[in-house]
């Protein structure tokens, strides 16, 4: 299965499946806030056009036998810290827990640090996301820090979790 794993741009035919995995509350409860909810029509084109603004891209679709099934991208920060890009992402319920999320986070970085002048990633997942801290984990990402109820979502206080990696740790 892993195989058949690859990051590409988004195109248009993607909508319907970034409609029909996006739009669950299982993948809204642990992104930020400015994830939609619903995830419709509206927000599904709104994502799109966004994704195609910037060359080289920075929101790339996962790609399982040409269906996008989730989404990994950059954040670039400015001034001081623009050596760094956090990094969001999310992946659909039916493929969680099957490696997937770790070779896409293992190609981004790679893809990142080739296309961009960047010295360090992050993620900072909820603390009781523990599938995203594993998969970061054996993504070669490494725990900086934690803050306990640092976060709110749903409107319950969230620990905030801060995983790195820099670019002369990554391994292809």
């Amino acid at each position: 299965m892993l195989d058949d794993i690859q990051l590409r741009l988004w195109n248009p035919k993607d909508l319907e499946s970034l409609i029909r995995y996006g739009d669950n509350p299982a993948i809204w409860i642990n992104m930020t806030d400015g994830f939609p909810k619903p995830f419709d029509e509206a927000a599904g084109i709104r994502f799109l056009e966004r994704c195609a603004q910037h060359d080289p891209a920075r929101v790339l679709a996962i790609d399982f036998k040409g269906e996008a099934i989730g989404a990994i991208g950059l954040y670039f920060l400015e001034d001081i810290f623009r050596l760094n890009a956090e990094l969001g992402y999310w992946i659909a319920e039916p493929y969680q827990g099957k490696g997937i999320m770790t070779k896409a986070l293992k190609l981004m970085c790679n893809y990142a640090f080739e296309h961009f002048e960047l010295n360090r990633i992050f993620a900072r997942p909820l603390g009781r996301n523990m599938a995203s801290r594993r998969a970061l984990e054996k993504a070669g990402f490494s725990l900086e820090y934690c803050i306990e109820k640092n976060l709110i979502k749903g409107g319950v206080l969230e620990d905030e979790y801060c995983y790195s990696v820099r670019r002369e740790t990554v391994k292809e």
